[in-house]
C-alpha cells in the first residue's frame, strides 16, 4: 500500500513517528503540503492503493479521489448522529444535541457543559465550559481571522460528566491493534496498559456496531462503568507518546493489501 502523508500536521511532536514506522516497514510513501484553504490535494500518482494521513483537511479532500483505496474514511459512520443510534447509553455523552456555534444555548445557574466540534473535529478543542467561558470563546472565535470557525460551524453539546481515566484504541478489521491511556483524572493510579475490562468493553462495542474497516475509538472509565468518549477518523487521529505507531501502520498495510 502507498501512504500519502501530510507535512507538519499542527507541528504535532509525535507526528514524525509515522515516518520512522514507514521506513522500518519498508512501505512506500510520499509527503504533501496541504494549505489551510486547499480545495483539492495537489498531488498525482499512478497508484490506486493509497491511504492518506494528516489533518481533517487531507482526510476530507481525499474523498474526492474515489479511485483511491482505502483512501480516506472521513465522514459517514463517524458522525455522532449515526453511531449514537447503535451505542446509545454506552456513550459518555449519549444525550448530546447539535447546534450552530452562533446559536444561544440555555444555561442553568452554575451549569457546566461539554462542548466540541460536530463534524470538523479540529476547528477547536472540545472541553468543559461554563456559560461565561463559552460566550467569551465564541466571541473571540468569531473575531479571529486565523481559524476556520464560522457562524454556521456545528457544535455538539452535552452534560459535563466525570471521567476517571481515558484511552485511545486503534481498530483495524474489527481488531484492536493498539491502545493506550492519554489521561488520568482524580488521582487515578497510573497504568501502563489499558485494563482488561476496558478492552472487553471496546470489543463488545465493536461487535455491537463495527462502524468501519479502520477507525479510532476513545473510551473512558466513569462511576457508571466504561463509556465511549467519541469515534475518530483514523486518517486524522493524532498519535500519543505511548502509541505503537509501527503496529498501527503494519496492520493497515497488511489488512488493505490483501
Amino acid at each position: 500500500m502507498y501512504f500519502l502523508i501530510q507535512a507538519n500536521v499542527y507541528l504535532d511532536p509525535d507526528h514524525y513517528k509515522i515516518f520512522d514506522a514507514l521506513e522500518e516497514l519498508n512501505i512506500d510513501y510520499d509527503v504533501v503540503n496541504i494549505p489551510p484553504a486547499a480545495e483539492k490535494i495537489d498531488f498525482e500518482t499512478g497508484r490506486k492503493d493509497v491511504f492518506v494521513y494528516g489533518s481533517v483537511t487531507i482526510a476530507r479532500l481525499a474523498k474526492q479521489n474515489s479511485d483511491w483505496f482505502p483512501g480516506s474514511f472521513y465522514g459517514g459512520n463517524h458522525l455522532y448522529e449515526v453511531y449514537s443510534k447503535y451505542y446509545g447509553e454506552n456513550l459518555l455523552n449519549d444525550n448530546a444535541s447539535v447546534y450552530k456555534i452562533s446559536e444561544q444555548l440555555n444555561w442553568e445557574k452554575d451549569e457546566m457543559k461539554f462542548i466540541k466540534p460536530y463534524n470538523e473535529a479540529k476547528i477547536f478543542t472540545g472541553k468543559v465550559f461554563s456559560e461565561t467561558e463559552w460566550k467569551d470563546f465564541v466571541f473571540e472565535a468569531m473575531e479571529s481571522q486565523i481559524n476556520r470557525i464560522t457562524q454556521d460551524s456545528l457544535i455538539q453539546v452535552s452534560e459535563a460528566k466525570r471521567a476517571i481515566k481515558e484511552a485511545r484504541l486503534w481498530i483495524v478489521g474489527g481488531q484492536i491493534i493498539d491502545g493506550g491511556y492519554y489521561k488520568f483524572n482524580d488521582d487515578a493510579p497510573f497504568e501502563e496498559k489499558v485494563s482488561e475490562d476496558g478492552l472487553i468493553f471496546a470489543h463488545e462495542m465493536i461487535n455491537l456496531f463495527n462502524l468501519g474497516e479502520a477507525f479510532v475509538m476513545d473510551i473512558c472509565l466513569t462511576d457508571k462503568g466504561w463509556k465511549i468518549v467519541e469515534i475518530n477518523c483514523i486518517n486524522s487521529s493524532g498519535f500519543y507518546p505511548n502509541t505503537n505507531v509501527k503496529s498501527v501502520i503494519k496492520a493497515l498495510n497488511i489488512y488493505f493489501s490483501n
